[in-house]
């Protein structure tokens, strides 16, 4: 993770860093970790393979990801702080197949002094240019 781009001054990189780490880790069967890291009200538009949009309410989706155990870990590109807002530009690997990876820009806002993510914006890795991973 040391390969972060830091855009501006990001005093709470650790505290971002942690809350984008929980969404990751909820596809490891962590509702809980999903419910601490978005929003009730966080939406998700993602682009797939094929270029397909679909768009949800991501809480809908928490159970289907907690339940899906798949192998995926991050890999932070950027952060941006900017006071209460903040984005982060993150791989979310497959681990067990790179080729199924995605890339997210996520967006997170300070609500009552926690971090929170409020949307998530994907494109599967084939459409994700420079920012997919590599092998």
């Amino acid at each position: 993770m040391t390969d972060v781009t830091i855009v501006g001054d990001a005093p709470e990189i650790d505290e971002i860093k942690r809350v984008v780490q929980l969404y990751v880790d909820g596809f490891q069967g962590g509702i809980e970790k999903l419910e601490e890291a978005f929003h009730k009200d966080a939406w998700i538009f993602a682009l797939d393979a094929d270029g397909a949009l679909a768009t949800d309410l991501i809480s809908d989706r928490f159970e289907r990801w907690a339940d899906s155990h798949r192998a995926v870990k991050s890999r932070f590109i950027a952060v941006t702080q900017a006071g209460e807002v903040a984005s982060v530009l993150l791989g979310f690997d497959n681990s067990e197949n790179l080729a199924d990876s995605w890339v997210d820009v996520i967006a997170l806002v300070k609500i009552d002094g926690a971090w929170k993510i409020t949307n998530k914006t994907a494109a599967h890795s084939t459409r994700a240019a420079w920012a997919k991973p590599s092998s």
